[in-house]
């Protein structure tokens, strides 16, 4: 699967990432180191089993983070959801980008006075915004799709920022912040989409 990654910058789009790299909400729960990246760069990741890129850009500084087996397990079921609601890698992408941003890949329940609300779960979705009850957003398949369902319904969300994609979807306070998990979430979809 490794020989399947590739990264080739094609250029620099010439468009600053504005905005600081913040965790967001959650900062407190994940140690965070951000990296140096081109402000914007258009990189390709090969698609598995077919030998063709999927172009995704990644903007500005990106974030990486250790994960145990539990958030793992995490994205394992986020590329699951995904491919059983037909959608391709990219949407694989565009969730577990998001999922890092909002919970670090944790399947976070109520955190008391820590929380925004009443969010929980991977997506830190809320009951009362009509995600659904607090154990169906509380299960990574369920979750998953109801934020794959919210992204389907954005036109062009293949074309643009993945940034903007999840923004659509979940209304954030921090909506430049999912920009910074791009490059982990592409790795963690080219590593799991075919296993």
């Amino acid at each position: 699967m490794n020989s399947m990654l590739r990264k080739s910058v094609l250029g620099i789009a010439g468009l600053a990432f504005t905005g600081g790299v913040f965790a967001g909400p959650v900062a407190a729960f994940a140690d965070t180191t951000p990296t140096t990246a081109a402000p914007v760069a258009a990189v390709q990741v090969e698609k598995p089993d077919s030998g063709k890129l999927i172009p995704h850009g990644v903007q500005g500084a990106q974030s990486r983070i250790d994960l145990n087996g539990e958030q793992m397990a995490n994205v394992k079921a986020i590329v699951a959801a995904t491919k059983k609601t037909g959608m391709d890698e990219r949407a694989a992408v565009v969730a577990i980008a998001t999922s890092l941003q909002e919970s670090k890949l944790e399947n976070l329940g109520h955190l008391g006075d820590r929380n925004d609300h009443d969010s929980q779960g991977l997506f830190q979705q809320r009951p009362s915004s009509g995600w659904g009850t607090v154990e169906q957003i509380t299960d990574p398949e369920y979750s998953t799709t109801a934020f794959l369902k919210g992204l389907k319904q954005v036109d062009g969300w293949k074309d643009m920022p993945l940034t903007k994609a999840a923004q659509t979807v979940q209304v954030s306070a921090y909506p430049d912040h999912y920009a910074q998990w791009e490059q982990q979430a592409a790795d963690l979809v080219a590593q799991h989409w075919n296993s």
